[in-house]
């Protein structure tokens, strides 16, 4: 954003105020949409979380996402906080004190808008996280869950593809992919990092209407 203000030589409150315009005014269209997509509903969805930063890797924000598989709309996607996991945990509670878990509401906050767009036999995939079965079996009790052990990540696709030769959650990956090429605060090992966590939805939230209606074309006709 402040490449932008120095390219329009205009202040960076301004462009920081038309994000905020823009991402209500996506947010307002997805609605729409999802509201149209429950007359063509998900027949296979998948869903998953992509992992980010917020300012450090020692306060890390996890995006549920969740996608139609044959169609490959986004349906939508939250931004929640979690604590630090693995050899920077301890480090993490040492220097920032002890982090809540906001994961579970954010799958929570994803389900509760897109439920109705998934039909009453369709088929729902994600990976082995121990939180979603019981996400699924809340919102979506009669559909089949599939559950896939995730598989080591390639180059490619932003460390997002999967080495194996057959990925089941292919369509799910890919979109995750293609959230961290066009959000430049997404990209690994970039200098540009999320120092508010609004702002980060507010990106996300206008990607998902660029995505859904203006590079997929939307469900034109239904």
């Amino acid at each position: 954003m402040r490449s932008i203000s120095r390219e329009l030589n205009i202040n960076y409150k301004t462009v920081a105020r038309k994000v905020q315009y823009l991402a209500e005014k996506s947010r307002r269209r997805q609605r729409k949409f999802l509201k149209k997509l429950e007359k063509s509903q998900v027949q296979n969805m998948q869903f998953d979380d992509l992992i980010t930063l917020e300012h450090t890797k020692m306060k890390p924000l996890s995006v549920s996402l969740a996608v139609d598989k044959k169609r490959r709309f986004i349906l939508g996607a939250e931004v929640s906080r979690i604590p630090a996991f693995g050899h920077l945990a301890k480090k993490s509670k040492k220097k920032y004190g002890y982090r809540e878990n906001h994961h579970e509401r954010g799958l929570n906050r994803l389900m509760g808008k897109i439920y109705r767009t998934i039909d009453r036999d369709a088929l729902i995939e994600s990976d082995e996280h121990n939180t979603y079965p019981k996400i699924v079996a809340k919102y979506f009790s009669s559909q089949e869950h599939k559950r896939y052990k995730g598989g080591r990540s390639c180059v490619a696709g932003q460390g997002e593809l999967k080495r194996q030769h057959f990925d089941p959650l292919f369509t799910l990956n890919h979109t995750c992919a293609m959230f961290r090429a066009h959000i430049n605060r997404l990209i690994r090992k970039s200098w540009c990092s999320t120092k508010r966590v609004d702002m980060l939805q507010a990106h996300i939230d206008i990607f998902i209407c660029f995505y859904n209606l203006d590079y997929l074309g939307g469900l034109n006709p239904i």
